[in-house]
């Protein structure tokens, strides 16, 4: 989406009398709109923007293992850092430090559910002003505690409507009824160039070659400001914007050359969950900014991840959208030795999202193959099915009996590079096992993992046992061909959850002439383990 940059505009001397006679023509004519901010105009206003009163200069920190992973220079722009935790204070300040007495005196306005109501709340208390901040009543309660902690007495919290766009009309409504000044998250020549202070202090930070910096995008205004900066100062160097596969409205803006309204946006990447970008930031990202790419759930998922392991800080989904477009930018590419910059632009994570995130970053990264796998139920094929698996790590196993001829097993391997889930699903089918491969099946991977189960008429007489192993190469292959010939495995439930000890769960079929052995079988063993037959959970779902 490469474009020509606008040229800065010349000076040329001007004979008094045509400046007259200009000055008197347009005194006649009707007012136009004002013409667009320049790149030289943005410059300016980067350069003169108020934002040090509230945040930082964060960061610019080296990511030397996911550096030595790419094979690539890898930098962290650590917006995270900041006082609220994200880059949004920025634009907000800016905005709110530029308006004069009387508007101060009149309180300003804003409808946000997240980042930037934590920065117009931290402005209002810093510049004494008030502030009414209208947020939708889904919202958190972690997040209207956060508003209220930054803005103490200067903020009133207005909740109204279910969405953030029934929340921005009631806003709009209330600074008409009460004179207020709104202050955009992001369509507003002051938001952008307070965002764009951003760029300026990474370009002072890394004076060498950089080749490419991913920022994320939800309306547009940190990518406006970043683009603006970068490209009036070092033109050469790449600005690279990245999207939710699924909220994606700046991508299909830029393609129609018009803002395009989404009719619905995906939610787990809430800070960027926008479904119209605004006016100048559309502008702004089809003269400036070179490419779009778009990335899901799970490359985000495992971006969270890559941040972790580098910096030990959880980012949120929004913060991580940059380091996830690095990746997959390196990897389409290819070469060594780029210098590579994301902007990790937030971290207001909502706890109970980990889980999730944990599970899927794996499978985003590529580094879990999930397979269905059919068996047939005849001596030794379980057998060979453990020797397919081979020395692969088991990172989940789900089985419940439910076919006299066949067994269909959910199966989670560790994989080393990508493509490798292909690879091991032929190797199944070689050993003549009917294979999917569903590793990237969002049904398989969100809802049918953890419903395979459910009451068998062919699980007559089972006994229902929880074990706890320690958790090594081997240990669950080992514990599965331990387990005495005659006995049926008719239930299994396992899924690695990184501690040190791994919990399984097992439905045994025992020949009635061999049950009094059960206990020495199983204390032969040496794990952990509890008969769990009579618990009510099992006699109300799976007996």
């Amino acid at each position: 989406m490469s474009t020509a940059r606008p040229a800065a505009p010349q000076k040329t001397a001007q004979p008094k009398a045509v400046v007259k006679a200009a000055v008197k023509a347009s005194s006649k004519a009707p007012a136009k709109p004002p013409a667009p901010l320049s790149i030289q105009d943005y410059l300016r206003k980067i350069l003169t923007s108020h934002v040090y009163d509230v945040a930082i200069e964060s960061p610019l920190d080296e990511a030397r293992s996911l550096s030595r992973r790419l094979g690539h220079h890898v930098f962290f722009k650590r917006e995270d850092k900041q006082p609220v935790f994200s880059f949004k204070l920025r634009g907000a300040y800016n905005k709110m430090a530029g308006l004069s007495k009387a508007q101060l005196a009149k309180g300003v306005i804003c409808a946000s559910a997240g980042n930037h109501a934590q920065g117009v709340a931290l402005g209002a208390k810093r510049l004494g002003c008030q502030a009414t901040i209208v947020m939708p009543t889904t919202t958190p309660q972690v997040k209207i505690d956060a508003v209220r902690h930054f803005g103490g007495d200067h903020v009133q919290i207005v909740l109204h409507g279910e969405s953030y766009s029934d929340a921005a009309l009631h806003a709009k409504e209330l600074e008409r009824k009460k004179g207020m000044t709104f202050v955009h998250p992001f369509d507003d020549p002051d938001v952008i160039a307070g965002q764009g202070t951003v760029a300026m202090e990474i370009l002072r930070q890394h004076a060498g070659p950089i080749d490419a910096i991913f920022v994320a995008i939800g309306g547009g205004g940190l990518i406006s400001g970043v683009a603006a900066y970068v490209k009036a100062v070092r033109p050469e160097v790449k600005v690279i914007g990245v999207q939710m596969s699924d909220s994606d409205a700046m991508v299909r803006s830029v393609k129609a050359g018009e803002r395009v309204t989404l009719s619905d946006v995906g939610l787990f990447s809430d800070g960027t969950a926008v479904k119209l970008v605004g006016e100048e930031t559309l502008r702004l990202t089809r003269e400036l900014v070179d490419d779009i790419v778009t990335v899901n759930t799970d490359a985000v998922c495992a971006a969270i991840k890559d941040i972790y392991q580098d910096t030990r800080s959880i980012v949120e989904p929004a913060g991580a959208l940059g380091v996830a477009a690095l990746k997959q930018y390196a990897e389409r590419h290819g070469g060594q030795g780029k210098t590579y910059i994301a902007i990790n632009c937030g971290a207001n994570m909502n706890f109970d999202r980990l889980r999730f995130v944990a599970e899927r970053a794996e499978v985003g990264e590529e580094r879990e193959a999930l397979l269905a796998v059919t068996i047939p139920e005849e001596r030794g094929s379980f057998k060979r099915f453990c020797e397919t698996v081979g020395p692969r790590s088991v990172t989940e196993f789900n089985y419940r009996i439910s076919d006299e001829k066949r067994a269909h097993v959910f199966v989670g391997l560790s994989t080393k590079e990508k493509g490798e889930s292909r690879q091991i699903a032929k190797a199944f089918k070689a050993e003549g096992f009917a294979t999917v491969d569903l590793t990237h099946d969002e049904l398989a991977k969100t809802h049918i993992r953890h419903m395979v189960g459910g009451r068998s008429p062919l699980a007559a007489g089972e006994r229902l046992y929880s074990f706890i192993f320690p958790e090594r190469p081997g240990a669950l292959m080992g514990f599965l061909t331990s387990l005495p010939p005659g006995w049926n495995i008719s239930l299994f439930h396992y899924r690695n959850q990184g501690a040190d000890y791994g919990r399984i769960l097992v439905g045994l079929q025992v020949p009635e002439n061999e049950a009094k052995r059960i206990p020495k079988v199983l204390d032969k063993l040496g794990y952990v383990y509890v008969d769990e037959t009579r618990n009510p959970v099992y006699q109300l779902f799976l007996r």
